[in-house]
């Protein structure tokens, strides 16, 4: 949708920001935490519980989940094998 009153679309504006990279790594980012939102939600665990199950701070699942902040790997890492998940290291597929 573009609408000429407020400027073009979205996709527009982002690759006129931002690298090809960047929108790679937020792109990565967010379906990252994603997950792990999505795994808690599924399973039914609240964020005290995955703090108590994971040692990793609510503070920092919930900094994690509303991407507000890029996490330590191994506080993704404890929260995804939490839920029989973990991070691979492959190809990059192109678009």
């Amino acid at each position: 949708m573009n609408n000429s009153a407020i400027g073009g679309t979205w996709d527009e504006l982002e690759r006129e920001l931002f690298t090809p990279e960047e929108i790679a790594a937020s792109n990565l980012h967010v379906a990252m935490m994603g997950e792990l939102l999505k795994g808690r939600q599924e399973q039914g665990i609240n964020a005290d519980k995955l703090e108590e199950m994971t040692g990793v701070k609510r503070s920092v699942i919930s900094k994690m989940e509303r991407c507000d902040d890029i996490p330590q790997l191994e506080a993704v890492l404890k929260v995804l094998a939490t839920f029989g998940k973990t991070l691979a290291v492959v190809p990059i597929q192109p678009e």
